[in-house]
């Protein structure tokens, strides 16, 4: 299941100016059209799934293009500048560490790779003791599997092997993280299942009307699964999708479910984590501590790294030189993440966003309240959240997306639905946003509902 292609042809829009957006009378922009069409011929059709914002700078909380349009940005980039796009103090460590005229080490010693390996140790519970610095989130997830297996097999045998994840659930797009999402669709092009990997329902959902930690246990029994064959539990912290989280007792359930069955829990915070949801880690809400949790995005607010962080006793499993990667704390994207980490810690990141995430989820509940017929759900914490819509109790992709469009059009940002979550409108703000701008953006939110539920 995919998104829509944007037409590449310029319609007329109401001219935008205010303190934070600045629109034209078209969109597309009609110069940005060849060099559009240009990424239609040389780039897979699959890359046209998102607003035809032409990126030509992007600093703190705005993006601009080259043609003098300004959006207000709530895709961070696809969470990704949780800190804010450009900054200074992000681009001076990188200049820096480029300066240095070491740019790349692999798996050799390095004072950066030292450094940020103890900050993510010194940020995290003391129980999660090591960190193991990688590339993508994707590539957490994949690793996050490898050590689970790993320990499954060390103490049950080849019978403890047993992945379960849960419905609805995105976990990357390489082999074994797809194989672990909760999407049917995503994963239609494998063919042939492993079925050591297995889904269940999750509690978050808003269809799911079950939400004990009871009925974990039915579905999985309903499957066949004894806890003594399975080897690890992985979830997102909030689904990513549709920006929701578990009950806090189930969370906790999992949890002692875990240990009585020498089972390890992991915390897929790839989105969640360093502050956006309003803690350091999301997982905080629960009260509980996973054994393994893979993070990526906000990690650095700029470039291309992302850690597992876990317990000594699962994270050593390997030997020397059988779990390594090709750019594993590269040394300037190791700079990037400790300027980052430095502001997320200096500027109180996780505090900001439990403050402005108030605001938010307040002003979303008004929307939400205005229209009951077509908001289904409202999920989220701190400064993610997310709206699914649609009618008469069912999810609708084209009323999100048009909501999406209307949004673009008017100067917010955000980044297309897209997928089995595709029915949800994603909100994803730099954590570092002005309140003034996210009231403002809220107020074109409230009009493209409106003008979507109109037309």
């Amino acid at each position: 299941m995919g998104g829509k292609a944007y037409s590449l042809e310029p319609l007329p829009i109401s001219p935008v100016q205010t303190k934070y957006r600045k629109m034209g009378d078209r969109f597309p922009v009609p110069e940005s059209i060849p060099l559009l069409e240009q990424l239609r011929v040389y780039e897979p059709v699959s890359m046209s799934g998102q607003p035809p914002v032409v990126w030509a700078k992007a600093k703190g909380f705005q993006v601009s293009d080259h043609w003098g349009n300004t959006w207000l940005d709530w895709s961070s980039g696809v969470l990704v500048a949780s800190a804010g796009h450009g900054r200074p103090e992000i681009l001076k460590a990188i200049k820096a560490q480029a300066e240095k005229e070491m740019i790349h080490n692999y798996c050799f010693p390095s004072q950066i790779r030292t450094e940020l390996s103890r900050k993510l140790v010194d940020l995290a519970p003391p129980e999660m003791d090591k960190a193991f610095i990688l590339t993508t989130g994707s590539e957490t997830t994949e690793n996050a599997i490898k050590l689970s297996k790993a320990h499954g097999h060390k103490v049950g045998g080849p019978d403890k092997d047993v992945f379960i994840t849960f419905d609805g659930a995105f976990h990357g797009r390489t082999l074994g993280s797809q194989l672990a999402g909760g999407s049917p669709a995503l994963k239609a092009w494998i063919g042939k299942l492993d079925p050591s990997f297995v889904q269940v329902p999750f509690p978050g959902d808003f269809r799911v009307k079950d939400k004990s930690f009871g009925f974990f246990e039915k579905a999985l029994a309903d499957k066949g699964i004894k806890p003594e064959n399975v080897c690890g539990v992985m979830t997102e912290t909030y689904q990513g999708g549709i920006a929701a989280f578990l009950p806090v007792d189930y969370a906790q359930a999992l949890r002692k479910w875990c240990d009585k069955y020498d089972i390890l829990l992991i915390m897929d915070e790839v989105q969640a984590g360093f502050g956006r949801t309003g803690r350091m880690f999301g997982f905080e809400h629960y009260g509980i501590v996973p054994d393994l949790a893979c993070f990526g995005k906000g990690i650095s607010s700029s470039l291309p790294i992302s850690a597992v962080i876990g317990r000594s006793k699962f994270m050593d499993a390997f030997e020397p030189g059988s779990m390594t990667s090709t750019h594993t704390g590269n040394p300037v994207c190791c700079a990037a993440a400790m300027a980052s980490l430095d502001i997320v810690v200096k500027e109180d990141l996780p505090g900001q966003a439990a403050t402005k995430g108030e605001i938010l989820m307040n002003a979303l509940s008004r929307i939400a309240d205005a229209h009951p017929d077509n908001v289904l759900a409202l999920n989220g914490k701190g400064m993610v959240a997310a709206v699914q819509v649609g009618s008469g109790g069912r999810l609708d992709g084209n009323l999100a997306w048009e909501i999406v469009r209307n949004c673009i059009v008017r100067g917010l940002l955000m980044f297309s639905p897209v997928g089995p979550e595709g029915a949800s409108v994603k909100i994803s703000p730099p954590i570092i946003t002005p309140e003034d701008a996210l009231e403002e953006g809220l107020q074109v939110l409230d009009e493209a509902f409106a003008t979507a539920l109109d037309s």
